[in-house]
């Protein structure tokens, strides 16, 4: 009678397990459905429910002075290849066992052959618990996901929310007058900026690294804050961003920043040229205000950035989309030559300044050295391996030009632009 009790509570615990399985899959599955079918839902989610996690979570996250999302990461990589031995493993003694008992060569022992069986059960006990906690943790992460990072996707868009439709038509002469805006700024700029002997900026802000860095994440958070006067939803609490300790695999990247939904930390690369870590952390905090999009948390950054009344980030957030706007006016001059020199005939794009390309960096070529010098892995085919993955994940979210949605920061630009009127002087 005993065993038979034991063998009921083992199945109802089995069967409450499994019903918590299809609970969790079933609200992950119904929160995406909702998501890709309603934008009201997606706002109210991000207005009302978003900000908890930032406040409570990334509250806590933040306490740590490394990136927690960072650590999780590398857990679960850990994880997964465990899973992976594990399965392995009992593959091999599944055919093992099998082949075992096709030449039968298997025999019962006479004596002691309770241990074996004991050793083995206790095996099949630890893989059991452990495949246990692997689900458990793999719709732990797919339910994060789809809170913090999927259903931002398809809410309303920054641009929507406060300056309405965009539906003009915005002509060459448009581009070219932001584009000579910027390339002023950055000309005039980059004279006001402390370097070193070789050249290099400086940021006034801290004698040392970590002490600059500080500084720049303690200016970040304050020059997202101002911004939520004006814009509301990008209005309280910001975590101080983190720098990662795999900075240098970043670069092999490309990647400045990232903003880690499982942790709710904004994270940037520390290894990258100086002035492009301010407009990368503004970048990564607009994340944790619910815009998703990367070309809006690129603007953001910006006019994070450039209304702010240290020159140094200014200037940073005026490079921040200086290559954008050279690009596209190039991409006019390639495509449409003609209307291209018909309308610089009446405004001539500006002249940048050869200390603002010197300026306006990915990493120093010794920090390439360095990193490359050092790497395991090829700097090609991480960069393209991670370019596959960011542009599949943009896609699989809605956003069908993948990584080139980066640029559509332009667009932004003309429609901002075009609404409060081009700085004077």
């Amino acid at each position: 009678m005993k065993g038979l009790k034991l063998d009921k509570n083992g199945k109802t615990k089995r069967n409450i397990k499994t019903a918590l399985y299809l609970g969790i899959g079933a609200l992950v599955a119904l929160l995406n459905v909702a998501a890709w079918n309603s934008t009201a839902f997606c706002d109210w989610y991000i207005a009302n429910i978003f900000p908890i996690w930032v406040n409570t979570y990334g509250r806590l996250t933040g306490i740590f002075p490394f990136s927690v999302g960072e650590w999780l990461i590398g857990a679960g990589v850990a994880l997964v290849a465990l899973a992976l031995l594990l399965g392995l493993l009992w593959g091999c003694i599944g055919l093992v066992g099998g082949a075992g008992r096709l030449l039968k060569v298997v025999r019962r022992p006479a004596h002691g052959g309770g241990a074996g069986r004991g050793q083995n059960h206790g095996f099949r006990t630890f893989t059991r618990g452990f495949y246990g906690f692997f689900v458990w943790t793999l719709l732990a992460v797919c339910l994060i996901m789809t809170l913090n990072c999927f259903i931002l996707y398809h809410a309303s868009t920054f641009s929507r929310q406060y300056f309405g439709e965009d539906e003009e038509e915005y002509t060459l002469e448009d581009l070219i007058a932001v584009y000579n805006m910027v390339a002023q700024r950055c000309n005039t700029l980059a004279g006001s900026m402390e370097r070193d002997a070789g050249g290099m900026v400086l940021y006034k802000g801290g004698l040392e690294k970590a002490e600059a860095l500080r500084d720049m994440g303690d200016q970040a958070r304050e020059l997202m804050k101002a911004l939520g006067r004006e814009y509301p939803q990008l209005d309280g609490y910001y975590p101080r961003p983190k720098a990662l300790l795999s900075s240098d695999f970043m670069c092999q990247q490309h990647m400045q920043g990232y903003y880690f939904p499982f942790s709710m930390e904004a994270n940037y690369n520390d290894v990258m040229h100086i002035l492009n870590i301010p407009a990368t952390m503004c970048h990564e905090l607009a994340h944790l205000r619910g815009y998703i999009y990367e070309d809006e948390a690129n603007f953001i950054g910006y006019l994070a950035c450039v209304g702010s009344g240290d020159e140094f980030f200014q200037y940073a957030g005026y490079l921040s989309v200086l290559v954008y706007l050279n690009n596209d006016i190039y991409y006019a001059w390639r495509d449409n030559p003609e209307v291209y020199e018909e309308a610089v005939k009446h405004i001539a794009p500006v002249a940048v300044d050869d200390q603002v390309w010197t300026d306006n960096i990915f990493v120093t070529q010794e920090e390439w050295d360095r990193i490359n010098g050092k790497a395991l892995l090829d700097t090609d085919m991480v960069d393209k391996a991670a370019d596959a993955f960011i542009d599949g994940n943009l896609k699989l979210n809605g956003i069908s030009d993948g990584k080139v949605s980066y640029s559509r920061v332009v667009r932004l630009l003309l429609q901002y632009y075009g609404l409060k009127g081009l700085p004077n002087g």
